[in-house]
């Protein structure tokens, strides 16, 4: 599917459930895709990507800002406290800030550097053992927390279980931004974009709907 033809979806939803043509972003997630399609898609104009992980960033996006300046990179990975100093000079936004350890140390260095990307939490709506992010339950109060340490707190993150139903997820991401005062929604991937549009998604992540399925070698 072209990367044009996924934007005209993400439209037509927005406009079937009365949001503005715009508000949904795309974040084009190109982990472990080769530079050259990489680069084809920013030849298309698309100027948002997503990285899971900072050394691989690390290694891609400098040289391509030298050609494309306007280009915006966000982490969606999990974040190691070790590697923050590098991700607040790489990348204009986290969507991984899961726990207090990593909110301490994000702050202490915002103090420290003078700038800090736009923080998503990560919530764990399902409750999924191996999935990383603050469960439901506490999410107000690591909200509290977060915004005590003057983190710019613009949004909230999840990945819904493989195995249940999307919408539902979403829609529980949802009442936990309305009631905290929220209004950033990372929510979506290729599979279920247009599902979560329909709940208020501000910004969607896809990445082999667009690049074609990854090689991981």
């Amino acid at each position: 599917m072209s990367l044009s033809e996924i934007t005209a979806k993400i439209e037509k939803e927005e406009i079937r459930t009365g949001r503005t043509p715009g508000s949904a972003q795309l974040i084009a997630v190109s982990k472990v895709q080769p530079n050259d399609r990489v680069e084809a898609v920013l030849r298309e104009g698309h100027r948002l990507f997503g990285e899971n992980k900072v050394q691989e960033a690390a290694g891609k996006w400098p040289a391509f800002r030298e050609q494309f300046s306007d280009v915006k990179v966000h982490l969606l990975g999990p974040l190691q406290t070790n590697k923050a100093r590098q991700a607040m000079d790489l990348f204009e936004a986290i969507h991984s800030l899961d726990r207090p350890k990593l909110a301490n140390t994000l702050a202490r260095l915002a103090q420290e550097l003078g700038h800090c990307p736009d923080l998503f939490i990560q919530v764990n709506t399902g409750e999924e053992d191996q999935k990383a992010g603050v469960l439901p339950k506490d999410a107000d109060d690591f909200i509290k927390e977060c915004r005590a340490l003057d983190l710019p707190i613009v949004g909230l993150m999840a990945i819904p279980p493989a195995d249940e139903e999307a919408s539902l997820h979403f829609a529980l991401l949802r009442k936990i931004a309305e009631r905290n005062g929220i209004e950033g929604l990372s929510m979506g991937m290729s599979g279920d974009y247009e599902r979560a549009i329909a709940q208020g998604a501000t910004h969607v992540r896809v990445g082999s709907a667009i690049f074609g399925a990854r090689d991981y070698g």
